[in-house]
Protein backbone atom coordinates (compact mmCIF):
# COMPACT_ATOMS: atom_id res chain seq x y z
CA UNK A 1 0.00 0.00 0.00
CA UNK A 2 1.32 3.45 -0.91
CA UNK A 3 2.26 5.70 2.00
CA UNK A 4 1.32 9.35 1.46
CA UNK A 5 1.96 12.33 3.70
CA UNK A 6 -0.53 15.17 3.43
CA UNK A 7 -0.06 18.65 4.89
CA UNK A 8 -3.08 20.94 4.96
CA UNK A 9 -4.22 24.38 6.00
CA UNK A 10 -7.17 26.70 5.58
CA UNK A 11 -7.40 30.46 5.83
CA UNK A 12 -10.19 32.98 6.02
CA UNK A 13 -10.18 36.78 5.96
CA UNK A 14 -13.04 37.46 8.31
CA UNK A 15 -15.07 34.57 9.62
CA UNK A 16 -17.13 34.31 7.51
CA UNK A 17 -15.38 35.95 4.61
CA UNK A 18 -13.21 35.07 1.62
CA UNK A 19 -11.25 31.90 2.29
CA UNK A 20 -8.65 29.63 0.82
CA UNK A 21 -7.27 26.15 1.35
CA UNK A 22 -4.08 24.31 0.48
CA UNK A 23 -2.79 20.77 0.62
CA UNK A 24 0.64 19.36 -0.10
CA UNK A 25 0.72 15.65 -0.93
CA UNK A 26 4.02 13.76 -0.81
CA UNK A 27 4.72 10.27 -2.08
CA UNK A 28 8.22 8.87 -2.63
CA UNK A 29 9.85 12.21 -3.27
CA UNK A 30 7.11 13.59 -5.52
CA UNK A 31 4.94 16.47 -4.43
CA UNK A 32 1.55 17.73 -5.54
CA UNK A 33 -0.05 20.98 -4.39
CA UNK A 34 -3.81 21.44 -4.39
CA UNK A 35 -5.44 24.77 -3.57
CA UNK A 36 -8.54 26.85 -4.09
CA UNK A 37 -11.01 28.98 -2.23
CA UNK A 38 -14.43 30.53 -1.89
CA UNK A 39 -15.64 34.10 -1.66
CA UNK A 40 -17.83 33.50 1.40
CA UNK A 41 -16.85 30.78 3.84
CA UNK A 42 -15.37 30.11 7.28
CA UNK A 43 -11.94 29.05 8.50
CA UNK A 44 -13.25 25.70 9.74
CA UNK A 45 -14.80 24.96 6.34
CA UNK A 46 -11.50 25.71 4.63
CA UNK A 47 -9.64 23.46 7.07
CA UNK A 48 -12.05 20.63 6.25
CA UNK A 49 -11.98 21.25 2.49
CA UNK A 50 -8.18 21.10 2.43
CA UNK A 51 -8.24 17.57 3.87
CA UNK A 52 -11.19 16.43 1.74
CA UNK A 53 -9.68 17.64 -1.53
CA UNK A 54 -6.38 15.96 -0.72
CA UNK A 55 -7.91 12.61 0.22
CA UNK A 56 -10.35 12.64 -2.71
CA UNK A 57 -7.45 13.22 -5.12
CA UNK A 58 -5.88 9.86 -4.24
CA UNK A 59 -6.67 7.34 -6.97
CA UNK A 60 -6.24 4.18 -4.90
CA UNK A 61 -6.35 3.07 -1.28
CA UNK A 62 -3.37 4.50 0.57
CA UNK A 63 -1.88 4.66 4.03
CA UNK A 64 -2.12 8.38 4.77
CA UNK A 65 -0.82 10.66 7.48
CA UNK A 66 -2.62 14.02 7.49
CA UNK A 67 -0.73 16.80 9.26
CA UNK A 68 -2.78 19.88 10.05
CA UNK A 69 -2.81 22.76 12.50
CA UNK A 70 -6.59 22.44 12.84
CA UNK A 71 -7.53 21.12 16.27
CA UNK A 72 -11.14 21.24 15.02
CA UNK A 73 -10.37 18.56 12.42
CA UNK A 74 -7.94 16.47 14.47
CA UNK A 75 -10.04 16.40 17.65
CA UNK A 76 -13.31 15.69 15.84
CA UNK A 77 -11.74 12.60 14.25
CA UNK A 78 -9.31 11.39 16.88
CA UNK A 79 -11.68 11.96 19.81
CA UNK A 80 -14.53 10.55 17.69
CA UNK A 81 -16.78 13.58 18.16
CA UNK A 82 -17.80 13.49 14.50
CA UNK A 83 -19.09 9.93 14.81
CA UNK A 84 -21.25 10.91 17.78
CA UNK A 85 -22.56 13.98 15.91
CA UNK A 86 -23.48 11.81 12.94
CA UNK A 87 -25.17 9.16 15.11
CA UNK A 88 -27.19 11.94 16.78
CA UNK A 89 -28.45 13.30 13.44
CA UNK A 90 -25.69 15.91 13.21
CA UNK A 91 -26.43 17.37 16.62
CA UNK A 92 -23.63 18.25 19.05
CA UNK A 93 -26.09 18.04 21.92
CA UNK A 94 -29.87 18.23 22.31
CA UNK A 95 -30.02 21.91 21.32
CA UNK A 96 -26.97 22.58 19.15
CA UNK A 97 -26.50 21.45 15.55
CA UNK A 98 -23.09 20.26 14.46
CA UNK A 99 -21.59 22.73 12.01
CA UNK A 100 -20.38 21.72 8.54
CA UNK A 101 -22.18 18.37 8.45
CA UNK A 102 -22.02 18.39 4.63
CA UNK A 103 -18.24 18.48 4.75
CA UNK A 104 -17.95 16.03 7.63
CA UNK A 105 -19.99 13.53 5.56
CA UNK A 106 -17.55 13.92 2.65
CA UNK A 107 -14.54 13.65 4.94
CA UNK A 108 -15.83 10.46 6.55
CA UNK A 109 -16.40 8.93 3.10
CA UNK A 110 -12.87 9.89 2.04
CA UNK A 111 -11.39 8.47 5.25
CA UNK A 112 -13.21 5.18 4.70
CA UNK A 113 -11.36 4.70 1.38
CA UNK A 114 -7.94 4.90 3.03
CA UNK A 115 -6.02 4.12 6.21
CA UNK A 116 -5.79 7.60 7.67
CA UNK A 117 -4.17 8.97 10.79
CA UNK A 118 -4.19 12.62 11.80
CA UNK A 119 -1.37 14.55 13.43
CA UNK A 120 -1.74 18.02 14.84
CA UNK A 121 1.09 20.47 14.19
CA UNK A 122 1.34 23.85 15.85
CA UNK A 123 0.51 26.57 13.33
CA UNK A 124 2.88 29.47 12.68
CA UNK A 125 5.69 27.71 14.50
CA UNK A 126 8.14 27.22 11.65
CA UNK A 127 6.92 23.82 10.42
CA UNK A 128 7.98 24.15 6.74
CA UNK A 129 5.03 22.41 5.09
CA UNK A 130 2.51 24.06 7.40
CA UNK A 131 4.01 27.46 6.63
CA UNK A 132 3.84 26.76 2.88
CA UNK A 133 0.22 25.61 3.11
CA UNK A 134 -0.65 28.68 5.14
CA UNK A 135 0.94 31.02 2.58
CA UNK A 136 -0.87 29.30 -0.30
CA UNK A 137 -4.22 29.29 1.55
CA UNK A 138 -3.88 32.98 2.46
CA UNK A 139 -3.08 33.84 -1.18
CA UNK A 140 -6.14 31.86 -2.32
CA UNK A 141 -8.32 33.80 0.15
CA UNK A 142 -6.92 37.11 -1.14
CA UNK A 143 -7.87 36.14 -4.69
CA UNK A 144 -11.47 35.77 -3.51
CA UNK A 145 -11.43 39.22 -1.88
CA UNK A 146 -10.56 41.19 -5.03
CA UNK A 147 -13.08 43.23 -6.99
CA UNK A 148 -14.05 41.47 -10.22
CA UNK A 149 -12.22 44.03 -12.40
CA UNK A 150 -8.93 43.34 -10.57
CA UNK A 151 -9.27 39.58 -11.03
CA UNK A 152 -9.74 40.12 -14.76
CA UNK A 153 -6.67 42.33 -14.93
CA UNK A 154 -8.75 45.43 -15.62
CA UNK A 155 -8.34 48.77 -13.88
Amino acid sequence: MKKVNIYTDGACSGNPGPGGYAAILRYKGTEKILSGGYSHTTNNRMELVSVIVALESLKECCEVVVMTDSQYVVNAIEKEWVYRWKAAGWMRNKKEKAQNSDLWERLLEAIDRHQVTFQWVRGHSGHPENERCDAIAVEESRKRNLPIDTRLGLR
